[in-house]
């Protein structure tokens, strides 16, 4: 879970270019900042060309990290690519559910870096032309004095939510400042996060905060916490979706400050991490994805990992592999790639920094449209196509884990997901090359099942998914 936490005066002493690749564990991966923009000119509508001048890449976007429409995907553009498109001409676009999402405390604005959601979010909206957001914050948990102040990685939560189901509403739970610091802390954070999220509405998505690292991390009792409040979830109908990682076969080390600082030792260890790895989540793997810029269709997707990564960094590749933890559960039986423990990711999405969708942040009047990625951006496109399911099935599915095994295993399948079957989750810490495990036709433990055709896929999760 290396990677930089938002920049409360705590936080700005670490060492560290906050301009670049930011956060892990599905922590945001934020593209150096674009020009700046008022909201009247925030550049081309949705679905503009831009007249795009870089050289394009295998992996979709530029050369370089997208930072403006131009190289970011829009939310019109993931919409299409995705198949979410043609659902929200027929009115299913999140009317009536909502969205839970897990997010540390801020305590000081701090723009560019520390902003308030409330303009953010309407500075998106104006930008890319969608409805005003609905959103409220829970602050039980942090007692937060400052209850919208936002760094990039929440405000990619929410705006990737909104973008896909933009009548959803998005409950801001806010926990302390301090639930990353150690494994204590974040197990405690996680399972507090998990029981009152669950009564707040039907979908979890989980990016950074009550996040947990890698397995090796916690106890067997700590896990069995974490699972005890997941079944309490799954109880009530919540479908919780987790970010699988961004250090690709890696674990996320334990202690975040103290690898950020320099202070402590990271030893990289091949693992999966909690939460992804709970049978009860729906995890989330990472893609790079390749899709016209004039209309968004899809053309290709890759593995998202090196050279689209960062070397060296907690910010490489789709985190995915075995469970050391939990045995395979019924709905991964007879899968070929997998034996007898769960495997992660379930699922994926676009989580490269090159080929992100395009959030906005506010200063002072002006918005600022960054590139995005990270598993942090495949989750809540999940979670955002959970919604969309739930509206469409009118009751919320719970664990859709084995649905999505019995659709993806069946005839619909190359009709449902985008079957991903190139790349890998290698990292490098130099000189040390930590060999993971490669995209594959089917499952696999990079990108599991691959990404969603949503308008194939939705209607088929709410015939299968069980009460």
């Amino acid at each position: 879970m290396v990677g930089f936490r938002p920049c409360t005066a705590r936080c700005r002493r670490l060492p560290g270019r906050v301009s670049g690749p930011a956060m892990a564990m599905g922590l945001l991966l934020v593209a150096a900042c674009g020009p700046a923009h008022t909201a009247s000119d925030a550049g081309p509508t949705a679905g503009a060309t831009a007249g795009a001048s870089s050289t394009a890449s295998p992996a979709g976007g530029s050369t370089a990290d997208c930072d403006s429409v131009t190289t970011c995907y829009t939310p019109q553009q993931l919409q299409v690519a995705y198949g979410i498109k043609p659902l929200l001409g027929r009115g299913i676009n999140g009317h009536g559910e909502t969205v839970v999402l897990p997010e540390l405390a801020e305590s000081q604005l701090n723009p560019p870096l520390v902003t308030d959601m409330r303009q953010d979010m309407a500075a998106f909206d104006n930008t890319f032309h969608l409805p005003a957001a609905r959103m409220r914050v829970v602050t039980t948990l942090a007692g937060a004095r400052s209850p919208w102040l936002a760094f990039g990685e929440e405000v990619l939560d929410v705006e990737m939510v909104h973008a896909l189901a933009p009548d959803a509403t998005l409950v801001i739970l806010l926990l302390p400042s301090t639930s990353l610091d150690n494994t204590k802390n974040a197990v405690s954070a996680a399972v507090a996060s998990l029981r009152l999220g669950s009564t707040e509405g039907g979908v979890m998505s989980i990016s950074a905060a009550g996040q947990i690292g890698g397995e090796h991390c916690v106890s067997r009792a700590q896990a069995e916490s974490v699972n005890a409040a997941l079944q309490a979830a799954a109880s009530r109908h919540v479908t919780v979706v987790a970010a699988s990682g961004d250090i690709g076969s890696v674990a996320e080390p334990c202690d975040v400050y103290a690898a950020l600082a320099g202070t402590g030792t990271f030893t990289p260890v091949k693992e999966v991490n909690l939460l992804a790895s709970d049978p009860l989540v729906l995890g989330a793997g990472g893609t790079s994805l390749t899709a016209s810029h004039t209309t968004g269709a899809w053309q290709g997707e890759t593995a998202w990992g090196l050279p689209y990564g960062n070397p060296g960094s907690a910010v490489q590749a789709s985190g995915g592999g075995f469970s050391r933890l939990f045995p395979r559960p019924g709905y991964q039986d007879g899968v070929p790639a997998i034996s007898a423990t769960r495997g992660v990711p379930d699922v994926s999405a676009d989580a490269s920094g090159h080929t992100g969708m395009a959030i906005v942040l506010s200063d002072d009047g002006r918005s600022m449209i960054r590139g995005s990625g990270g598993t942090s951006a495949s989750a809540p496109i999940w979670a955002a196509l959970i919604a969309l399911a739930d509206q469409f099935a009118g009751r919320h599915l719970g664990l859709v884990n084995p649905a999505i095994y019995q659709i993806a295993r069946g005839p619909h399948y190359h009709q449902a997901f985008h079957d991903v079957t190139k790349g890998n989750n290698t990292v490098q810490f130099p000189p040390k090359t930590i060999t993971g495990y490669q995209a594959a036709p089917g499952w696999d433990p990079v990108t599991g099942w691959g990404s969603p055709d949503a308008q194939v896929l939705i209607p088929l999760l709410a015939r299968y998914a069980r009460l």
